[in-house]
């Protein structure tokens, strides 16, 4: 039955797939007519916005910077500044580009149309793709985040979306999720581990969402406590791994041969902004972009990113295979905010897309423009040529001396670690220049850059990383690439501290 209410959602989803203008148009209207109540429309004129250009003329591009003022006073109470309803919940973010932190609004609007929509949606989607599922029959596991009191006094709350989303759930699916609360939102991320393994080894698990690389070690954990080889001796009935947040590819071997032939894997794209992607085909890695959640979307070019304000483009002028920067207007009261992801459009009938990094993730030292799904790649084919399996892995430039070209620093630690290193090295290097002309050129007899240098880490080095930096948790990723060397110089004076 409830297979069968799910189903009927994928009328509407077929709707802005096939309309995918009008309903942007319709939001568009929308979530103007909700601003102009509020401190920022009536700072922007608003009230006399009739269409987007007029919008793209009197309201800039935003980061979160921009934006700040405005939400330091609504976490002191002031409401109706950005958008037009009380905001009691703050998205801390995961601060992997920044260490500041950052605190995004959630109204109950973006709760309710957004993120529970979303997942409402992931499972309507799901039961389209399999009909002989049986699902509903067991429990979820949600590897959850946490959430503090922000201002007791007014009653604000900082914490991970998807703390704040866990929160707030209808209590019906908390009937059919594990574990429950007061473990899920455990602050003690360690603690944690421990104790949804010992709890739901013992449940009926059909479902699995998470970020892969926490997922993992949750998996591995479970292992080790029951004494089994494979995670369906533990959920026989185990059929999805929902996962998001990172690349999938990297971790892809290893849930294969934890988790066995029998389970499906779908991505969302599901971030403290909103929820913006799920991935609506087995058979395919990109995925769906939602656009009936209340969020209007632009795209600005990625090599015009930090040049101009101005260069953003609606939904019906995006070109499928160029890498964007997204820029969202939300039901949260984020206007035209650049949220630092970037993507690719691999189809605009209907529109898919696929996450290929961020737009301060990326190595640029000598002009080579490595970005993040360049990496992801080129490790992942340097892993199946050396039957290798890896667990994490950064990396950073190293630069001119008087005798030497500059060249890139991987920091790799291993699950099986290959026979030869150089051999890796060797691939990995040949497929990034496949992947990257820029970086072929730079390679060029090694004139500006050399071969890429990988050390080898010893398992746990980026698990203490993590640690040290108050990061663990679903919510943390280690970063992929940097342009400059601070994240790899801290780790290797971890791993040099446990030698």
């Amino acid at each position: 039955m409830i297979s069968w209410f799910m189903k009927k959602r994928m009328h509407q989803i077929e709707l802005f797939m096939k309309y995918p203008h009008d309903v942007q148009e319709e939001w568009f209207r929308k979530l103007i007519a909700a601003g102009k109540q509020t401190e920022w429309g009536k700072l922007h004129g608003y009230d006399s916005i009739n269409n987007y250009n007029q919008f793209t003329e009197r309201v800039e591009i935003s980061e979160y910077e921009d934006l700040n003022p405005y939400i330091e006073r609504l976490r002191k109470g002031e409401q109706y500044l950005l958008w037009n309803s009380e905001i009691k919940w703050f998205a801390k973010s995961s601060g992997t580009t920044s260490d500041k932190s950052k605190f995004i609004p959630v109204s109950q609007e973006a709760l309710d149309e957004c993120h529970f929509k979303g997942g409402k949606d992931l499972l309507s989607i799901y039961c389209n793709l399999n009909e002989d599922t049986k699902i509903f029959s067991g429990q979820f596991l949600g590897m959850g985040g946490t959430h503090i009191s922000d201002n007791p006094d007014i009653g604000t709350y900082v914490g991970d979306v998807s703390a704040i989303i866990m929160e707030n759930l209808p209590s019906w699916i908390e009937l059919m999720r594990t574990p429950e609360l007061s473990i899920a939102l455990m602050n003690e991320w360690e603690k944690k581990i421990e104790k949804i393994a010992e709890v739901t080894i013992k449940q009926n698990v059909t479902n699995i969402t998470g970020v892969p690389s926490w997922t993992l070690v949750l998996l591995k954990r479970i292992l080790e406590i029951t004494g089994r080889n494979n995670i369906s001796e533990v959920w026989p009935n185990l059929e999805l791994f929902v996962h998001g947040g990172v690349s999938f590819l990297p971790y892809r071997q290893q849930f294969d041969q934890i988790l066995g032939n029998n389970v499906h894997y779908l991505e969302t794209y599901n971030a403290s902004e909103g929820f913006f992607g799920i991935q609506d085909q087995f058979d395919k890695d990109d995925m769906l972009l939602i656009l009936d959640y209340g969020i209007f979307y632009e795209f600005i070019p990625l090599s015009e990113t930090g040049q101009s304000l101005k260069n953003a483009i609606p939904l019906n002028e995006v070109l499928i295979g160029v890498n964007y920067a997204m820029v969202i207007t939300t039901n949260s009261g984020l206007w035209r905010y650049q949220i630092g992801d970037t993507i690719t459009f691999t189809s605009t009938c209907p529109y898919r897309i696929k996450i290929t990094g961020r737009t301060r993730n990326f190595i640029n030292a000598f002009g080579e423009e490595l970005i993040v799904d360049n990496a992801v790649k080129a490790i992942n084919i340097a892993c199946e040529k050396t039957k290798s399996i890896i667990n994490e892995f950064t990396a950073a430039p190293i630069y001119f001396t008087d005798n030497t070209s500059g060249a890139h620093e991987w920091l790799i630690e291993f699950e099986n670690e290959p026979d030869n290193i150089t051999y890796f090295t060797e691939v990995l290097d040949n497929a990034l220049k496949a992947l990257n002309s820029d970086y072929e050129a730079k390679r060029y007899q090694n004139m500006v850059l050399g071969l890429p240098i990988v050390r080898v880490l010893s398992k746990g080095t980026f698990y203490h990383w993590l640690k040290d930096n108050n990061r663990l948790g679903g919510q943390y990723k280690v970063p992929r690439l940097s342009n400059n060397r601070k994240i790899v110089e801290e780790i290797l004076v971890i791993e040099q501290h446990r030698k």
